[in-house]
Order: C-alpha cells, then structure tokens, then sequence
C-alpha cells in the first residue's frame, strides 16, 4: 500500500435503548418529535474501510439497518453481548449468506456463543435455507483483524455482566456501560473519538446516567465524545445537546464518523 491510510469510518444505525425511540404507547415530548433524529432504533453501528463492513450488534432492527445504509456485503459481526437488543436480528443475515456463499463470522465472548447455538439452535443443522452462523470466539484484550486493520476487544462492564467494547486506531466504541476497569480505562488515552452509552438521567444498576458518562468523558478526556444507547427520558435531541458540555454530542441514527 506505500504507506497509504486506508479510510475507515463508522456509521451508527441505531442510538437507541432496547425500547426504541418512540416508545409504544408513549406520547412523551421525545416520542412526538418530528426531529428525525428523535427516531431512534435499537444501537448498533457499522465498520466500514469501503471494501470491507464489519457490524456491531445485530439487534432486532438489523434487517431495517442494513437497508437503510445500502450494506449489501459484510464480513462479519461482532457482538457486544447477548442481550436481545444486541442478538435479535440474527436470523437477517441469511440474505448475506446466500449472496456471499459463506457462513457468517460472529466474533463473540464463550458466554455469548453458547447462549447462541440454544437461541439459534436451527441455525447450526442441516435444514435448508436458515442462515449459517460461524461462531468465533474471542477474548478480552484480544486483536480483531478486520481487512488490514485491527480492532483491541475491550472489557466493560454492564452492571455485573462482562462485555465486548474496541478501539480501533483513535475511535473507542463502549455500548451498555455501568463502569469501567482500570485496563480499560488505560487503554483509552489518546482519543479523538470516545462513543459511549449514556441511558438517562438517573442510570440502572447496569447503565450510566449522564453524570457519570460526564464522569469517564472527563477522565478519558477524547477530543469528542459521542452518547449512544439513550432512552427518550433523555429528551428531545436539540434540548438534550444544549444541556451537554462542550465536546459531548448526542449520537442519531446515521451518523457518519470519520476514523483517524
């Protein structure tokens, strides 16, 4: 290549908590916005170099996902974790089998794996036209090869519950966030650009509120910090940014980031 950067950006498909934006049933201020960035689908996100695509989460808007972004190949998926949220679309990726001739890479924790091949069991026999699943099984701290760049599986936890986050060359990407260990936190120096999850005001027991997402923006201290993984409790997108500090920006579905 002589030397020459390969573009890399990441597109977010979806911003959204495990609900979606609107909520059903809901008439609050965010679920009536006309702001198209107030219609959230479920958080997921795609890697793309151009030539390559690697997913992030397959959750249950996947199919609706890959459309709107025009993806019609993909090398693989990495899985955050099995919460449905995140797994749910799975069985949508058989258009990328068929056309592809291939099975597809699922790079996820042990955990996750076993919990796939009971959830998707049909996936993994002989039966005609179900899509095929290749399971590989990944490790904290490990390096993903994903064309000729590299992405370093990071720990985070969601509330007790070990899960996958990356960074891949100055973009860290943490979804679902309680808390952050110390090697995590170490390997964060040196960012432009931090996305990470932000669920409401108030937080879970397994999710951040955003005084403490200000808390690890703050420590991480990236050039820009992107909040996915919100709930309409945040509040209408345009009200929620101008009460956020400088350098914090609410994510939307569809936003392009460009990857240095």
């Amino acid at each position: 290549m002589g030397g020459k950067t390969i573009s890399l950006q990441l597109r977010l498909l979806g911003t959204a908590t495990s609900q979606g934006v609107p909520v059903i049933g809901c008439h609050c201020a965010t679920c009536r916005s006309r702001d198209p960035r107030d219609k959230r689908l479920r958080s997921s996100a795609v890697l793309s170099t151009g030539a390559t695509n690697l997913n992030i989460d397959a959750g249950p808007d996947f199919r609706t996902q890959m459309l709107r972004a025009r993806v019609e190949q993909l090398e693989g998926i990495l899985l955050t974790h099995e919460h449905n949220d995140h797994t749910a679309g799975l069985d949508d990726v058989r258009p990328f089998c068929f056309m592809q001739e291939m099975d597809m890479p699922i790079y996820c924790l042990p955990r996750v794996a076993a919990e796939l091949k009971e959830r998707f069991a049909y996936t993994f026999g002989n039966y005609p036209g179900v899509p095929r699943l290749d399971l590989r099984e990944v490790s904290f701290g490990d390096g993903l090869q994903f064309g000729e760049e590299r992405l370093r599986l990071l720990r985070v936890q969601h509330g007790n519950l070990p899960i996958l986050g990356f960074r891949i060359r100055s973009l860290a990407y943490l979804t679902d966030v309680k808390t952050l260990p110390d090697e995590t936190l170490d390997q964060l120096s040196g960012l432009d650009t931090l996305i990470i999850s932000c669920l409401n005001y108030h937080g879970t027991h397994s999710h951040l509120s955003v005084d403490e997402m200000l808390g690890y923006a703050r420590r991480i201290g990236a050039v820009r910090t992107v909040l996915i993984h919100m709930s309409h409790r945040v509040g209408p997108h345009a009200e929620f940014q101008e009460g956020l500090p400088p350098g914090i920006e609410v994510g939307y579905d569809g936003m392009l980031i460009d990857i240095a």
